[in-house]
């Protein structure tokens, strides 16, 4: 914070309250989901200068590995588009440059590009091809493609997946399709709430919205949520 300190004290100070209640009012999550979802921000509202460098050198304190972090950037390229992504993978490669940070081992998963199916559920997959076929088969390559990373817990990809949603306001079927697959995974209400929570400090009002339909899936007569 003393590089924000330097521009403006004030706004120092508010920030520092603001991410310090970011962070304290989401005791549900781990640091860790924490520092990924701050770069799932950082990457969807392409804020890759100091906000981004002080994510990616605080995620090598809680266990977040180059590997990780680009499995991360991989799986989000779909959502945030590939061009952000680049620009993220180039940036973090750079942060690890100037701060003398171990780069990547290499070590990924099998992209399966030229396979068939699709990890998501037939029914979604269904109403995306009756709006339009290539596009359906558009979709079913990037989930495909992403079917076999390992690095992230399928709880802190679907937490992943539910922040773009909440600072996209891709609030329908794809919110629908994320929550579900946070509860699937362990996580609770309570859970997926602090994840729309955390998301705040990146959009207030956005947050706010994501709440209101989030409570509205849970509260929902006779769904899947129970």
């Amino acid at each position: 914070m003393d590089q924000v300190k330097e521009l403006d004290p004030v706004f120092a100070e508010m920030t520092a309250a603001t991410y310090h209640k970011a962070w304290e009012e989401t005791p549900e999550l781990t640091t860790r989901e924490k520092v990924l979802l701050s770069v799932v921000a950082d990457v969807c509202q392409q804020t890759l200068g100091l906000p981004f460098e002080l994510h990616v050198t605080m995620g090598r304190e809680h266990g977040v590995s180059a590997d990780d972090l680009r499995e991360l950037l991989r799986f989000i390229a779909y959502d945030s588009g590939y061009p952000a992504a680049i620009e993220a993978l180039t940036r973090v490669t750079a942060i690890e440059r100037e701060h003398g940070l171990a780069g990547p081992t290499g070590q990924g998963h099998e992209v399966n590009a030229e396979g068939s199916g699709s990890p998501i559920p037939a029914s979604a997959r269904q109403a995306v091809r009756n709006l339009d076929a290539r596009f359906a088969d558009y979709m079913d390559l990037q989930s495909r493609m992403r079917a076999g990373m390992r690095r992230l817990s399928v709880r802190e990809r679907a937490f992943a997946t539910v922040t773009v949603d909440v600072l996209y306001q891709t609030l329908e079927e794809s919110f629908r399709l994320h929550v579900t697959r946070a509860l699937g995974a362990g996580a609770t209400p309570d859970d997926v709430r602090a994840v729309v929570r955390f998301s705040a400090q990146f959009g207030m009002t956005k947050a706010w919205r994501g709440l209101r339909v989030l409570d509205a899936l849970f509260t929902e007569t006779g769904s899947v949520f129970g």
